[in-house]
């Protein structure tokens, strides 16, 4: 394995190691790469030097002291993964499925290569291209490791070269949204250099991560929302007063794998003062155990009063057992706050809704603090179907066997809200009729007359946001769930969904999202398909069909973008 980075370095050393690296990846053999000699050699990955060194800007606020990363033999963990036997490595049902979806992918990435080539997204209706995270090509970073884990190699090392020589500095933005671009382009390169070992992705990571280090470049190292360039060149920099508390929560596995991966404690020192944030407030919030939606983070305060794991929120909660597996346990207390977190979450956001035939399913909803106590709200969200994975991985890796059981509730209760619509599929946002407890309740036909909506299924109030934008979080939670129980009906619930998706979003172009789930026949397009229709639904959908040892979770742990990265040995 090529020497991780020094920790000290200058811009002349930058630009010395980029040429030996450029050296290093001209001269590497087809062997190296895990092709067999006789394959004829590959044009090698490129690297392109961005024309801005943000390594080089001046520290305004300095970190001071760094706090180092862990390092040490990883704690002895369990096994996540079941114990899959030969059948499931050599399923021809599965392997003509996995087929179906690689199709599906293969369709929307050529059309993607043809119509929007190094631009951020394809409108797959018109077959036009936009630009939505500083066209920097974020549908081609995005794609990459599912590109290599399809087998699709020709094309995978097409699109790192491609990615290989992006200037960072090339934007007509003013700046950058710090999360989207941590999880989709840092990931996106970090997760395609574990798979590949091509060293170029590392470096453009590299320069990324040194653009993206700027954020934490404020008064008292928290970072802001949106990473505005001259403000960051300049020392103006500072928090938000009310952020998304996911934005600066959720940076922990892409800055924590960087610094693995280049030796450099700085980028870990960035995030390790988040999470220290996180456990001095954990219990000073409205509901203690929960942090808020919003968070003060210029002040570091945590009074808002409205908290749950959807939209804005979901992947603080998401990395907590993965920021566990990722630093190989040697930090405990992302163990102690995810224990005390989900303590709460069961108590005052789960809900189970009234059904007629009184399935035993769970949601994620919203819990509002007021002077008479907690209020639960029995608003879903499709971004929240991320919770029945994140339960069932904790619940294996921690010992905490009803969590592995709420974890299957929540994913069989968002796959149930696909099949009750006429396309099959669950819309963004709605509201049921909510038990008063998890033990569940009679179907009352009077409070569903009143309450709910008869243009519906029995169960639900309304469906305030119609829309199925493409989004990943129930295969996501169906396909942990499957890799952690074996169970295998939980492929066939994969399949009808990825049918239904197929049927209700297929344009001459790729797929693109819906505007109604409620209706029947043809659905309305919307023109959009965000890069994470190939970066995790389709990847997830593909896994799952996938022999076991396939990115297995006792070796990866997937970012929010479903980037799969290297556990420590």
């Amino acid at each position: 394995m090529l020497r991780p980075f020094p920790r000290r370095r200058t811009a002349s050393r930058l630009l010395l190691v980029a040429a030996l690296i450029a050296i290093v990846v001209f001269l590497r053999r087809p062997l190296l790469l895990g092709y067999p000699a006789s394959l004829p050699p590959r044009a090698p990955t490129r690297f392109k030097k961005s024309t801005f060194d943000w390594s080089t800007v001046e520290e305004h606020n300095p970190a001071g002291s760094l706090v180092p990363l862990p390092r040490g033999k990883p704690k002895e963990a369990r096994r996540i993964q079941h114990d899959f036997d030969s059948r499931a490595r050599n399923d021809p049902v599965s392997n003509a499925r996995r087929v179906a979806v690689r199709n599906a992918f293969i369709r929307s990435w050529n059309s993607y290569k043809e119509h929007a080539w190094l631009r951020d997204e394809l409108l797959p209706v018109t077959g036009a291209a936009k630009d939505t995270f500083g066209g920097w090509a974020a549908t081609l970073v995005d794609s990459l490791d599912t590109l290599w884990i399809m087998d699709l190699k020709p094309d995978f090392y097409e699109a790192a070269s491609a990615a290989g020589e992006i200037d960072w500095n090339n934007t007509t933005d003013t700046g950058v949204n710090v999360f989207e671009t941590t999880i989709r382009h840092l990931g996106g390169l970090l997760s395609a250099y574990d798979l590949s070992g091509e060293m170029a992705l590392l470096v453009k990571a590299k320069e990324l991560g040194d653009m993206l280090y700027t954020a934490f470049d404020t008064p008292n190292r928290m970072p802001p929302f949106w990473l505005t360039f001259d403000h960051a060149k300049d020392g103006t920099q500072k928090a938000g007063t009310h952020d998304p508390s996911a934005s600066p929560a959720s940076l922990s596995l892409e800055f924590t794998r960087l610094a693995q991966l280049t030796g450099e404690d700085k980028y870990y020192d960035a995030i390790d003062r988040i999470r220290a944030f996180l456990v001095r407030t954990q219990g000073q919030s409205q509901l203690p155990g929960m942090w808020p939606t919003m968070i003060n983070f210029r002040d570091e305060e945590v009074s808002d009063k409205h908290f749950c794991l959807g939209a804005l929120a979901d992947s603080l909660y998401e990395y907590l057992p993965k920021m566990h597996l990722l630093l190989g346990g040697l930090d405990e207390s992302y163990e102690v706050m995810y224990r005390a977190a989900m303590d709460v979450v069961v108590e005052h956001v789960l809900f189970r809704p009234m059904l007629p035939n009184n399935e035993d399913l769970l949601f994620p909803g919203t819990a509002t603090v007021q002077n008479d106590g907690v209020h639960i709200a029995p608003d879903g969200q499709h971004l929240a179907c991320f919770v029945g994975g994140m339960f069932a991985l904790g619940g294996r890796m921690f010992g905490i066997d009803d969590h592995v059981e709420i974890g299957e509730r929540v994913a069989r209760g968002c796959a149930w809200a696909y099949q009750a619509f006429p396309t099959g599929l669950m819309p963004e946002l709605f509201s049921m009729i909510r038990c008063p407890s998890a033990a569940g309740c009679e179907w009352d036909e009077k409070k569903w007359i009143s309450e709910g909506d008869p243009s519906l299924p029995k169960g639900f109030r309304n469906a305030r946001d119609p829309r199925y934008i493409l989004r990943p979080e129930a295969i996501e939670s169906v396909f942990i769930l499957y890799r952690i129980t074996g169970k295998k009906e939980l492929q066939d619930i994969a399949w009808t969904m990825f049918q239904h998706i197929m049927t209700a979003t297929e344009t001459p172009y790729a797929n693109s999202a819906i505007k109604d789930v409620r209706v029947t026949g043809e659905t309305e397009k919307e023109d959009s398909m965000e890069s994470f229709w190939l970066s995790e639904t389709l990847k997830y959908f593909y896994l799952i069909f996938s022999p076991p040892d396939v990115i297995s979770l006792d070796e990866y742990v997937l970012n929010t973008e479903a980037h799969p990265f290297r556990r420590p040995k």
